[in-house]
């Protein structure tokens, strides 16, 4: 069983709200809050979580799959610098096995995805007071407004892979 033990950073939103989806999951035991680079021209820090998962009971076509559901996955906004729609990845593997992902996925979606696939460099921790935000206080207003939203997607698209209290 070690090696079902793996690790992918994904970007999209906001990471109070990635790390509640990904918190949420059967399968992934700790998600990592922050932000994640990647190289040349995307080496700058982007708001993203890294979420260790066993792959035998959460495979990674589902993390994202469930990543591409639960952020803006087909708009390019204006806030894209601070919230890059990224997988990012450790290996070579990963990478290519990412693309193919990302490829076959595309045909459920009504426009194109515009979810990037980077190699992993950095990572730099959120600040303590702001690691499980929706854990800590779900009653807060951003997280009625913006983090419970995409935990009703989960609700409703993937409660197989829901644990039974988030």
């Amino acid at each position: 069983m070690p090696n079902s033990l793996e690790k992918i950073a994904l970007g999209g939103g906001c990471h109070w709200c990635t790390e509640a989806v990904f918190q949420s999951l059967i399968g992934v035991k700790k998600v990592e809050q922050g932000y994640v680079s990647s190289f040349d021209e995307h080496s700058n820090f982007s708001e993203a979580v890294i979420v260790h998962f066993n792959s035998e009971v959460i495979p990674l076509e589902r993390l994202i799959e469930i990543h591409l559901y639960t952020h803006k996955s087909m708009s390019m906004h204006s806030m894209r610098g601070r919230y890059r729609s990224a997988v990012y990845t450790y290996s070579e593997y990963q990478n290519a096995h990412s693309i193919k992902i990302l490829k076959n996925l595309q045909p459920e979606f009504n426009y194109k995805l515009i979810t990037k696939v980077y190699s992993f460099n950095k990572f730099k921790a959120s600040r303590e007071e702001l690691l499980d935000y929706y854990l800590k206080d779900p009653e807060k207003p951003f997280c009625k407004t913006y983090i419970a939203p995409k935990l009703k997607v989960l609700l409703e698209e993937f409660s197989g892979n829901i644990k039974s209290k988030f």
